[in-house]
């Protein structure tokens, strides 16, 4: 926000403070002033009379006497080059030794003539452009014939003494945005009165009003209007002027300008419509419009339901809270016009104004929020302003649709409650003092305190704001230092953070890499998500098509993550995701694990081993035992799912504790092909089954003091009998002596009847308390071959 240091001086007493001073104690006050510039530079300026003017032949220069002072000596001669330089002109003088924005000023020859000085225009004192006329920008500034001779503090003259201060607002401090109550902050700051203009109540005058407004969209909950049938247009007063031009707003003309000096004042945005351009006298607010529209600055716009927009007979006259319609602008013809001041719902106004890069002064008023009670001091101060300076009459009394809204807030304290949270030890009178600057109207009952907040100070809610607001204003500065009391605490992980970090340190032993991938997807990839939670979620307004939805699976993000890598030449990609996925109305944290290519390659060693379905199980296995679940908790079976994502043979389920876990296995070589992929083993698992499944306390073993045995066997089954269900049986038969037991071998083809497999099976035997012999292991041994026989008619292979 543009603050004009010069403004604030009409409310608060600011004649022993600097702009700079100003600036520090707004900025420890919590409200940060970004930068300080003044309006114009200049030093060694001074009015003159231009006496003698002739031009310098051959040259688009003149020669030019100029008298700055009283004394028979205050005249000098200078060279300019403006075209409207002539006799008896009033001008600004810079002499030499003048002072402006990047130049010095010398006396120096000109065409071989001496030039004691510049006459100077604005532009050339530093004024933005944008204020001028096109006759100030390519000219000296000519000054009105009664401009004192010899004034030297000349750009207190011309009305640009002042400093710009560029405060900027938290989003909680919509407030700020008006001038009034940017000056009740600096009052409470300074500990200093503030005095207002009388405009109270100016509003409530004029003729019953035939003219009707209403709203058809409950995105405009109040409306209040005012005819006013007499206004005389024309140039704004000098002072007005300047204060739009500090706050970066170029002046039209009085009545425009009021509006919007008022929305500087009072932070309420206002329109005025020229009234006989209104085809009715009624104002509907609408919302469901889709058509072409041509706004105040020329430029035609799009306008889409949802967009607000005040209609008059059913034509549209303006874009709600952003700008006003080129047909009703106020222009040097209008007689009578009508005031708008309203409510509009922020969140709509401010889409409207991205989607259409209309970002006004209004429109970002309206985003922050309004005072309840703005419209009402708005309309009053147009009214007063309106009479004083664009001569208005005839007028009718207000018309409103719906209430304001306003509710007053009253919050309560503790002082105790107070110095505990801040770790102060302010006093009651301290306290007090503190929330009457701030206009809260303290009231003190003992230790309690009753603030009433003020309509303006929509930040305020709870008790936490009280004391946050006591601090501010006393000092943060002013807080000691303290050694914190609290009970020192042994720090750990949660049981999430702990899975997140074993399953990252297990994964990375294993020579996978750690991606992160957008979370954002298209509605290709939402379509083809892989085990989504349930309904997909679209973002309101996205960046782009290709990141319209919060993702529900990581199996699309992976495997684009995969195919960058790929199409930039690198091979044997090794990467797994944490992150969630979401739903309407429930998200889940998953683990993604991608093998590409190779988990080992030494060309060296000649070790090549594949990332294909054994692998990736193995990595899975091993993961989850680490995580505290052995093998018997842990089922992998075939894939019955409808998922078309995966190989309908080479996938898998897998649970944990009869729980589904998730799927992996080798993608289906169409759905790879989308990447350009060829095969590709893919798992997806929900951690947040691993970690609602309680894992088993880990035991210490001893080391095994005595031998093991181990017998080999290959035993000849049906294809359809999977290696668990006959390990299950080992373990479970021979639980006492068999330490392990794996698979090392399948085998089918000549001498194993068709249909079958040979497997061939590794167990070993060992006691912890004594040496095994040969009988014990007979005995086992020959009870897990019956076993085996009896319940998958397994034969020992001849």
């Amino acid at each position: 926000m543009r603050l004009s240091y010069k403004w604030l001086q009409e409310y608060v007493d600011l004649s022993d403070i600097t702009p700079q001073q100003l600036a520090d104690k707004l900025t420890t006050a919590g409200l940060e002033v970004e930068g300080i510039e003044p309006m114009a530079q200049g030093t060694g300026l001074v009015i003159a009379e231009v006496i003698e003017c002739e031009d310098i032949p051959d040259t688009h220069l003149h020669r030019t006497i100029v008298r700055y002072g009283a004394g028979e000596n205050d005249t000098t001669q200078i060279v300019c080059g403006a075209p409207n330089c002539r006799l008896g002109l009033k001008v600004i003088a810079a002499l030499p030794g003048a002072v402006l924005p990047g130049i010095t000023i010398q006396a120096k020859p000109l065409h071989g003539i001496e030039s004691n000085g510049m006459l100077c225009s604005l532009r050339e004192l530093g004024i933005d452009h944008k204020y001028l006329t096109e006759k100030q920008i390519n000219g000296i500034e000519e000054l009105p014939e009664d401009a004192p001779l010899g004034e030297t503090n000349v750009l207190g003259y011309i009305g640009y003494d002042d400093t710009i201060l560029d405060v900027s607002l938290t989003p909680n401090r919509a407030d700020c945005s008006s001038v009034w109550n940017m000056a009740k902050e600096v009052g409470a700051i300074l500990h200093r009165e503030v005095k207002w203009p009388d405009y109270a109540g100016k509003s409530n005058i004029g003729t019953p009003s035939t003219f009707k407004v209403t709203s058809n969209t409950e995105k405009c909950d109040f409306f209040m209007g005012k005819v006013v049938n007499h206004v005389k247009v024309g140039p704004s007063p000098k002072w007005m002027v300047e204060y739009l031009h500090a706050a970066g707003i170029n002046s039209i003309n009085n009545v425009v300008d009021i509006s919007n000096f008022v929305m500087l004042e009072t932070g309420q945005p206002l329109h005025y419509y020229n009234l006989a351009k209104l085809p009715t006298r009624e104002i509907t607010v609408v919302d469901d419009r889709e058509l072409k529209m041509t706004a105040l600055d020329g430029v035609e716009f799009a306008i889409e339901k949802g967009d607000i927009l005040i209609t008059t007979n059913g034509e549209v006259t303006g874009i709600a809270g952003i700008m006003g319609g080129e047909e009703s602008m106020i222009d040097e013809t209008t007689e009578g016009i009508f005031i708008e001041a309203a409510h509009f719902n922020k969140t709509s106004v401010r889409r409207s104004s991205i989607r259409l890069n209309l970002i006004t002064e209004a429109a970002q008023r309206f985003t922050k929020g309004i005072e309840a009670l703005a419209a009402q001091k708005a309309m009053d101060r147009s009214v007063q302003l309106l009479q004083e300076y664009a001569c208005a009459d005839g007028f009718e009394e207000t018309v409103t649709y719906g209430t304001d809204g306003y509710k007053p807030v009253v919050v309560k304290e503790t002082l105790s409650h107070c110095n505990a949270l801040l770790g102060t030890a302010f006093t009651m009178d301290e306290v007090k003092e503190t929330l009457t600057w701030l206009n809260f109207e303290p009231e003190v009952d003992g230790d309690e305190i009753t603030c009433h907040i003020p309509s303006y100070r929509v930040d305020i809610e709870g008790r936490a704001d009280i004391d946050e607001e006591i601090v501010r204003l006393i000092g943060f500065d002013t807080l000691k230092s303290t050694l914190p009391v609290m009970t020192t605490t042994v720090g750990q992980l949660t049981p999430k953070q702990k899975l997140r970090r074993m399953t990252r340190e297990t994964l990375k032993a294993f020579g996978l890499n750690e991606i992160v991938t957008y979370t954002l997807i298209s509605e290709e990839e939402m379509k083809t998500a892989l085990s989504p939670l349930g309904e997909a979620i679209p973002l309101a307004m996205p960046m782009s098509e290709n990141r319209k939805y919060i993702r529900a699976s990581l199996l699309n993000s992976v495997l684009t993550s995969v195919q960058y890598n790929e199409a930039h030449q690198n091979t044997d990609n090794l990467l797994f995701e944490i992150s969630k996925v979401y739903a309407k109305d429930k998200e889940e944290e998953r683990l993604a694990v991608v093998l590409d290519g190779n988990v080992q390659n030494d060309p060296l060693h000649k070790i090549n081993e594949a990332g294909d379905f054994y692998a990736l199980k193995g990595i899975l296995m091993t993961w989850l035992n680490r995580c505290g679940f052995n093998d018997a908790r842990i089922t992998v079976r075939p894939n019955t799912t409808d998922v078309e994502h995966f190989h309908p043979y080479r996938s898998a389920e897998i649970l944990l504790d009869r729980k589904p876990l998730g799927l992996f296995g080798e993608l289906h070589p169409s759905y790879a092909k989308k990447y350009d992929l060829k095969r590709v083993t893919y798992a997806e698992l929900s951690l947040d089954v691993v970690n609602e499944t309680s894992a088993s306390k880990v035991k210490f073993v001893p080391i095994d003091r005595y031998p093991s045995i181990s017998r080999d066997i290959a035993l000849v089954v049906d294809r359809e009998v999977t290696a668990e269900e006959m390990l299950k049986i080992i373990n479970s038969t021979g639980k006492k002596l068999v330490r392990k037991s794996e698979v090392f071998d399948i085998y089918e083809g000549e001498h194993v009847e068709a249909g079958k497999k040979s497997v061939a099976l590794r167990i070993t035997y060992q006691a912890s308390d004594h040496t095994l012999n040969d009988e014990e292991v007979r005995t086992v041994h020959d009870a897990i071959l019956e076993k085996l026989k009896e319940k998958l008619s397994a034969d020992l292979r001849s």
